[in-house]
């Protein structure tokens, strides 16, 4: 009979693609009101002419401790200031 697919295949077919769609265009689903949702630190204080130090990338054959540690050595003055460690550690390839 009809060589294309059942109507339900093309119907889940259009519905993948809308939603790729959607997803691609940001469908709207974005309310950045509250633009504190997006902090990975909240109230984080970073220091005038703060330069981030830089770190070996992490590369899964080492010890992960020592690596932790090798951060917290480079960041040694801010020792106490966790947001600040915090707030960094990702920011750099570590």
């Amino acid at each position: 009979m009809g060589g294309g697919p059942p109507p339900i295949v093309e119907k889940e077919k259009f519905d993948h693609i809308e939603e790729r769609m959607r997803v691609i265009e940001g469908g709207g689903n974005f309310d950045f009101t509250d633009m504190s949702e997006l902090c990975l630190v909240l109230d984080v204080v970073i220091p005038p002419n703060f330069k981030v130090p830089d770190f070996d990338k992490y590369k899964g054959t080492t010890c992960p401790k020592n690596h932790l540690k090798m951060y917290g050595r480079k960041m040694e003055a801010y020792a106490k200031d966790e947001k600040l460690l915090m707030h960094f550690f990702p920011r750099k390839p570590c």
